[in-house]
């Protein structure tokens, strides 16, 4: 991963220099304020960099892959387990090959797992796909090495032609095929008062029905 105004990748995340970095990112932003932190002896809780006001680009591989705005960036590079926090709030829009948005993200904080790279978002998780979809949840993780998208949470999806709600969801990245590990309701758009309830649902990519791995249990005299 890198920045657009550029850290270069090969192979996995590396941790760069503070001077380094803080050089690279505020290149990306004219509006960007950016103060290093001179080392201290707690690297868990002294960030190495904090970074205000940010828009920037992250390539991957030479590809720009994610837009990323928050009012607050810190970087802790010299923490037993280096991570970026963004403890204000984080939108990203993620792009894919042909630099077309296919996903946007919102939530009210985020972080960063440099090392594994994972993000843990968290606090109203808003995502957005390619086909008008709204995911909503309290947390989600998202992990780029596996290139999957997972969570515990409570989680309801808004469709076009139906509402899904449950808890425990695992997708793609570009949240086009994704189980619900325990649905707890499927509702009509247009009558919210549809009631279902089965042990896990799919849904894939381009098509508008839902695949159950078991039986629906619907109540059938609504």
């Amino acid at each position: 991963m890198s920045f657009r105004s550029h850290i270069t990748r090969s192979g996995g995340m590396k941790a760069l220099p503070v001077v380094w970095a803080l050089m690279l990112v505020a290149g990306a932003c004219s509006d960007e304020k950016t103060d290093v932190v001179h080392r201290a002896t707690d690297g868990d809780s002294v960030p190495t960099m904090m970074t205000r006001d940010v828009t920037t680009l992250i390539s991957d591989s030479g590809i720009t892959r994610y837009r990323i705005t928050t009012p607050l960036w810190l970087v802790f590079d010299e923490a037993k387990e280096p991570v970026w926090r963004f403890p204000n709030g984080l939108f990203m829009e993620k792009f894919d090959t042909d630099y077309t948005t296919d996903a946007t993200i919102v939530c009210d904080s985020a972080t960063y797992f440099k090392n594994k790279s994972l993000w843990r978002l968290d606090g109203n998780v808003n995502i957005l796909n390619t086909r008008g979809e709204k995911f909503l949840t309290q947390q989600l993780f998202w992990s780029q090495r596996d290139r999957n998208v997972y969570s515990d949470s409570f989680i309801h999806i808004e469709r076009n032609d139906r509402v899904i709600e449950g808890y425990g969801f695992t997708s793609n990245e570009r949240m086009t095929t994704y189980t619900i590990h325990k649905p707890s309701g499927i509702f009509p758009v247009s009558d919210f008062k549809g009631n279902a309830t089965t042990d896990s649902t799919t849904v894939t990519g381009d098509s508008t029905a839902v695949t159950q791995q078991q039986d629906i249990k619907a109540n059938k005299s609504v």
